[in-house]
């Protein structure tokens, strides 16, 4: 539970008298309005509201706790003024979490020059495939990647993720190069092991593309199943196998000759990538560069010119 905004949706239910108008005040759904005063509640251990079908009373440690919730709010407001007017200059840690492989591959090399410009700004950076609640302050800001739930967030479109199919030299020599994607069944097909409740799930063994007849489906086979990029990529490289490896992991390497890509012609489908953030934290100046700077680096490409 995020406390502070969970008192500042109390303060809202008091002063206007319904959950329903403090959801709409909160940009909130009258749900986790209701979720917020349940968690408070149970946090304090006292009933701030006495409850009925037409109308909603204040019991007196409810009213005692408003006022207390006044002063503490006002108290942060003029904190976050006065911090603003001192820092001038963003400064301070900022907590980031990404996924592995693009926080690897696209967002740490971003950071280079992130913190160049910015010498008063430190990064602690999470790699990992969790989601986390945005909400309980572990983290200011979170890359994600894939559709987007629901949420209070505010979400800045990234570049898509976007795939290549490709092999070493060696195990098109041994193999023979696919030419067109039914050729894939008859490959070892290098398979990325996807979370449970993943909505990539399906394309662990079967790989999907588009081509000039429209979207093709492949059910494909491989000895080797593992939910690391980067072990993937070294298995390419090793001869084991065709491989759907993110773009920004293996460029490199096609670009050294290391792997070549099949399937050129056909288009595989990307993947969204946005930059989150708590609405209430843009205030920032330190969360404000980042999010300036991120979305200008790693933001949306304009490719009508390939």
């Amino acid at each position: 539970m995020d406390l502070f905004q969970a008192m500042q949706v109390y303060v809202k239910v008091v002063e206007l008298g319904t959950m329903t108008a403090a959801a709409k005040a909160c940009d909130l759904s009258t749900t986790m309005v209701s979720n917020h005063l349940q968690a408070l509640e149970q946090r304090l251990g006292v009933s701030l509201l006495l409850r009925t079908t037409r109308r909603q009373q204040v019991t007196d440690a409810g009213q005692a706790y408003y006022q207390r919730c006044l002063e503490v709010l006002g108290l942060v407001a003029d904190s976050e003024r006065w911090a603003e007017r001192a820092q001038g200059t963003a400064q301070g840690l900022l907590r980031i979490t990404a996924p592995p492989t693009f926080g690897a591959e696209c967002l740490t090399p971003a950071l280079a020059g992130f913190l160049q410009r910015y010498p008063q700004i430190s990064v602690s950076l999470s790699l990992s495939d969790q989601v986390h609640d945005m909400l309980d302050g572990q983290f200011d800001a979170a890359l994600r990647l894939g559709n987007l739930e629901p949420s209070t967030l505010i979400a800045r479109p990234l570049d898509d993720y976007r795939l290549s199919i490709c092999a070493s030299p060696d195990y098109l020599r041994r193999h023979g190069t696919p030419c067109d994607p039914e050729e894939l069944a008859a490959h070892e097909c290098l398979q990325f092991m996807y979370n449970p409740g993943d909505e990539w799930r399906g394309t662990q063994k079967r790989w999907s593309m588009q081509g000039p007849d429209g979207s093709i489906g492949v059910e494909v086979q491989g000895r080797l199943v593992t939910n690391s990029s980067a072990g993937l990529r070294q298995a390419a490289l090793a001869g084991m196998g065709l491989v759907m490896l993110p773009d920004v992991l293996v460029r490199r390497d096609l670009e050294e000759g290391k792997l070549v890509q099949v399937l050129a012609r056909y288009a595989l489908p990307g993947r969204p990538m946005h930059l989150l953030y708590p609405q209430a934290r843009y205030r920032s100046p330190k969360l404000r560069a980042f999010v300036d700077y991120i979305v200008q680096a790693l933001g949306p490409q304009d490719r009508t010119g390939q």
